[in-house]
C-alpha cells in the first residue's frame, strides 16, 4: 500500500516532513533523533525561569544562615552530654569550639555585613535579569503596538521553551540533506525553501510524498493549512469553495510557491503548545491575503479533525491515523494523581489529544472509503515525558525507546497483517485459476 499524502499537526508535523523527503528513518533508526539522549532535554522550562528558581533557592539559603547556625547550636548543646562519654571535658571543648566559630562568623565585618550585601546583590541580579529578558522578548515582536500589559509579563508568560525543540529537529533535517557533511546550517528560511523545492522537484520519485501541515493562527482565530501537493490535486485543493463569507486564500497556502519560505516556521509553530510555549511568528508577504501582517501560530490539540478534512480535500480516499493515544480507559483504570507542574501539563495534553482522536475518527468516516487507526493498547508516556515515565500498571520505568519499539508491533498487528496482508491474500486468490470438480 502506497502512502500518497502525509498530513499532521503538532509533533506529527515533524514526522510528516521527514517522511515526505524519504527521511523517516532519521527519526526512528538506532541512531535516530528519537533515540538520542538529547530528546530528554526538549521542552525544558524556559532559561529565565530556571535561573529565577536557582536565584530564589540561593536567596532562601542566605536568609536561612542565622536559623541554621541556631539549630546547629541547639544540636551541639543537646549532644554535649553524650560527648562526656569520650572523656571528661570533651563536651566543654566541643561547645567552646562552636562558640568561637559563631563569634568568628558573626563578628562585625563577617556575616552581619556580607549577608545583606549578598541578598541585595541577588535581588538586583534577579530584577536586572527580568528586565533584560522582557526587553528581549518585546524586541522580538515585529509589531510593537500588539504588545499590551506590563513588560515583565513577557518574561513570565510562557513556562516552556519550544525553540530548542524546533532547532533540534531542524539540525536533524540539515544532517539528513547533507549526509553528514560538515557544512554550516543555513537560516530557517533558506533551509525551509530548500526542503520545499526538494519535495516539489521529486514528487514523482520513490520515497517522496505530498505534504500537508495544519497550525493554528492566534491572530486570525482560525487554522492555517500549508500544503505541498502534486499538479493534479493542487488546483482543486487551493480553489476549494470554503464556508460562506470566507476565502480559501486566507487559510490555505501553497508550499511550492512563495510560502515555501515558511516551511520550517510552520513546523516550529506546530511544535509550540498553546499557552505553554511562545508562539512562532510568521510574516506573510504583502501580496498575500494578509497583506504583509505578522501572525502568531501554534498547535491546537483538537486540530486532527481539520487535518483529516484537508486530507479528504486533497483527494485521499483511505486514511491511516497514527496516534500515541490509547483506547479510552474503562472502570478500574484510574492512576495516581500527578502533582508536579510539568506532569500535570503533560497529563492534560495527553487527555485532550485522546479526546480529539475519538472525535476525529467518528467525524471523518463519511469522508473516506476506509479509516484505519494504529494506536497503543497502553501508553504510560505523556507528551512531555521525553525522559520516560514510571508505569504503574507494570511497576517499572518505561523509556521513549521502548515506546518506539512497541509502535512497530502495533503497526504490524493492527494494520500490516490484518489489512495489507489480507489484501495480498485476496489478490492472490483472485489470480488463481478456478478449479471445477465433477
Amino acid at each position: 500500500m502506497r502512502v500518497d499524502v502525509l498530513a499532521g499537526h503538532g509533533i506529527g508535523a515533524v514526522g510528516a516532513l521527514f517522511a515526505a523527503i524519504d527521511g523517516g528513518a532519521r527519526l526512528w533508526s538506532p541512531t535516530g533523533l528519537w533515540r538520542s539522549r538529547s530528546v530528554a532535554r526538549l521542552y525544558r522550562w524556559r532559561g529565565i525561569l530556571r535561573v529565577l528558581a536557582l536565584s530564589v533557592a540561593a536567596g532562601a539559603l542566605i536568609l536561612a544562615v542565622p536559623a541554621v547556625m541556631l539549630a546547629v547550636g541547639l544540636l551541639v548543646y543537646e549532644t554535649a552530654g553524650l560527648l562526656d562519654v569520650a572523656g571528661p571535658g570533651t563536651a566543654a571543648r566541643a561547645t567552646g569550639a562552636y562558640v568561637e566559630l559563631v563569634a568568628f562568623l558573626f563578628r562585625p565585618d563577617g556575616l552581619p555585613t556580607w549577608l545583606p550585601r549578598l541578598a541585595l546583590t541577588l535581588v538586583l541580579f534577579v530584577v536586572g535579569l527580568i528586565a533584560v529578558d522582557a526587553l528581549r522578548s518585546t524586541a522580538k515582536l515585529r509589531a510593537r503596538k500588539r504588545h499590551r500589559g506590563g513588560f515583565w509579563w513577557s518574561t513570565l508568560g510562557a513556562p516552556l521553551a519550544s525553540s530548542d525543540t524546533a532547532a533540534y529537529f531542524r539540525r536533524g533535517l540539515w544532517d539528513l540533506l547533507l549526509g553528514g557533511a560538515g557544512i554550516r546550517e543555513p537560516d530557517p528560511t533558506d533551509l525551509g525553501r530548500r526542503i520545499a523545492e526538494l519535495v516539489t522537484d521529486n514528487l514523482s520519485q520513490p520515497g517522496f510524498r505530498e505534504l500537508l501541515l495544519v497550525v493554528h493562527d492566534l491572530d486570525a482565530e482560525r487554522d492555517l493549512v500549508f500544503a505541498l501537493l502534486g499538479p493534479d490535486a493542487r488546483r482543486s485543493f487551493f480553489l476549494r469553495k470554503p464556508l460562506a463569507g470566507d476565502r480559501r486564500s486566507a487559510e490555505a497556502f501553497d508550499l511550492s510557491g512563495v510560502s515555501r519560505d515558511h516551511t520550517l516556521r510552520v513546523v516550529a509553530g506546530a511544535l509550540a503548545f498553546p499557552v505553554l510555549c511562545e508562539p512562532e511568528q510568521i510574516g506573510f508577504p504583502p501580496e498575500s491575503y494578509w497583506r504583509g501582517e505578522t501572525h502568531r501560530i501554534c498547535d491546537r490539540p483538537g486540530a486532527l479533525v481539520r487535518v483529516l478534512e484537508e486530507a479528504a480535500t486533497a483527494g485521499a480516499r483511505q486514511v491511516l491515523i497514527v496516534t500515541s493515544a490509547p483506547e479510552t480507559a474503562g472502570p478500574h483504570g484510574l492512576s495516581a494523581r500527578h502533582v508536579s507542574p510539568r506532569a500535570r501539563l503533560s497529563e492534560f495534553l495527553a487527555t485532550a489529544h485522546a479526546a480529539s482522536v475519538r472525535d476525529a475518527v467518528l467525524a471523518c468516516r463519511p469522508w473516506f472509503d476506509r479509516v484505519f487507526v494504529v494506536r497503543p493498547v497502553h501508553n504510560a508516556i505523556g507528551p512531555l515525558d521525553l525522559a520516560g515515565a514510571f508505569d504503574e500498571r507494570s511497576d517499572r520505568f518505561v523509556g521513549l525507546t521502548e515506546l518506539i519499539d512497541r509502535g512497530y508491533e502495533d503497526a504490524y498487528r493492527q494494520f500490516i497483517e490484518p489489512v495489507v496482508g489480507a489484501s495480498g491474500e485476496a489478490l492472490e486468490a483472485e489470480r488463481r485459476p478456478a478449479r471445477a470438480d465433477g
